[in-house]
């Protein structure tokens, strides 16, 4: 670095493909002061709530599945909620149980490839999972059979492991027999016992090479009265936002940021907040199966968790969580008797929508966050709008100030640890964002 009176650090990233966009950050130091930090997130213009405006209410889930290869299911149930919730559909019992299984396959399918290919590397400073796999190489190959096992479940009961074809508003186009699903249960015992041990190895990863961080974001998630957030109709935060799922938009504004094209989130009231693994831990610690309660503690959590470095424990957990709830739901599992509730007919829609519209919202927690869907249907059952809110667009003000923080007490740091660390921040919160395992190719301009 040049010395003087106006000495200037720049830290930049170029725009990287990835599943959902392109990630672009900068950093500016002058005279050793950090003065920017901006991190944007380029969307690629797809343009799906345009569209589906025109489209039949029943083809949401298999549009919005194309969002994302990582987490299809996500969407797809966050587009059925909302559509069932606006013709007044009720999909509960074993559709219901169904669709929970649904997600914890995609849980363990989802977090097991960002803890193993995405974050886990960082922490021993490994540019790649093939680097990682030679420094432990059963590590990795747990990691694979635990998202093999998760996407078995994806394809049982969704259809396929990417972009399931079996969900439709209402319930399914098919269901399992019982005998279908007790199939998994070996699979599914095994993964639990895999699970337990992840905990334990990131746990590890943490003690030793996890920077110690805590940071004060509003958490907000799904709230289900008996149920670690998964899906439900209500939102709550940790500092006393408490509203249905169609109160959201009157909470929550969306605003566009110079220099990217995807939009941020803030709440009305206070801003800055946070949806994720340690939202809906924060939120929800004591609705954890019992036996992820126990990796919990074993893994050093206490009642919440405000350091994002140590949220790949908390996707640990979660993992634990996901296969103990399938192992449930697989055991308590008696095939309904037809596989979706009747949508009503084109007279029927006509006469109960008449004139107008009707408008149903829906939420889920997809594996990074809360996903919230709006839908405007009319009369001939054609959406007339539909808006998508998903987690990455509400994190960023969040994983931006993280940024901030990391970088501004880690000035005295050699750019390349500097870049590490950038990296990391970023890689806690977001597997969407950090599809590639490296995320960020950092450049520095000196001046």
């Amino acid at each position: 670095m040049t010395q003087g009176s106006d000495d200037r650090r720049i830290v930049n990233t170029g725009a990287l493909a990835r599943v959902e966009g392109e990630g672009a950050m900068r950093v500016e130091i002058v005279d050793g002061e950090l003065v920017a930090v901006h991190l944007d997130i380029y969307e690629p213009p797809r343009f799906f709530e345009a569209l589906l405006r025109g489209r039949s209410y029943t083809e949401p889930p298999d549009i919005t599945a194309r969002i994302c290869g990582i987490c299809p299911v996500a969407y797809q149930l966050s587009a059925c909620a909302a559509t069932e919730d606006a013709l007044n559909l009720i999909v509960d019992g074993q559709l219901r149980a169904l669709r929970h299984l649904l997600y914890c396959g995609e849980w363990i399918e989802s977090h097991a490839l960002h803890i193993h290919l995405l974050h886990a590397p960082d922490f021993l400073g490994c540019d790649s999972v093939v680097e990682l796999a030679n420094l432990d190489r059963s590590a990795v190959e747990r990691g694979f059979e635990i998202k093999k096992i998760g996407n078995r479940i994806m394809e049982v009961v969704g259809g396929r492991a990417i972009h399931p074809v079996n969900v439709r508003t209402g319930g399914f186009h098919r269901v399992p027999t019982a005998r279908e699903l007790r199939v998994l249960r070996d699979d599914l015992v095994r993964g639990l016992e895999l699970a337990d041990e992840v905990v334990d190895w990131v746990a590890w990863l943490v003690a030793e090479r996890g920077p110690a961080w805590n940071l004060d974001h509003e958490l907000v998630a799904v709230d289900h009265p008996t149920e670690y957030p998964m899906m439900g109709r209500s939102i709550r935060s940790d500092r006393g936002l408490t509203i249905d799922v169609a109160e959201l938009l009157d909470h929550v504004e969306e605003y566009q940021v110079e220099g990217s094209t995807a939009l941020h989130a803030r709440l009305l009231e206070r801003g800055r907040y946070l949806v994720g693994p340690l939202a809906r831990y924060g939120l929800a610690a004591d609705r954890l199966a019992p036996r992820a309660a126990e990796a919990a503690r074993r893994g050093g959590l206490g009642p919440i968790c405000r350091d994002p470095f140590a949220s790949i424990i908390v996707r640990a957990v979660e993992v634990v969580h996901a296969f103990a709830t399938a192992i449930e739901l697989v055991d308590a599992y008696r095939r309904p008797a037809r596989p979706a509730l009747p949508l009503p007919t084109e007279v029927e829609l006509r006469e109960r929508v008449g004139p107008g519209t009707c408008v149903g919202h829906g939420v889920t927690e997809a594996p990074r966050g809360l996903l919230y869907h709006r839908y405007r249907v009319g009369g001939d059952g054609l959406i007339s709008d539909a808006v998508i809110v998903p987690p990455t667009a509400q994190n960023q003000p969040a994983i931006e100030r993280d940024l901030w923080a990391v970088v501004e007490r880690n000035l005295h740091r050699p750019d390349d640890e500097l870049r590490r660390l950038a990296e990391m921040a970023i890689r806690n919160h977001d597997p969407c964002i950090s599809c590639a395992t490296h995320f960020l190719d950092l450049t520095v301009e000196r001046s």
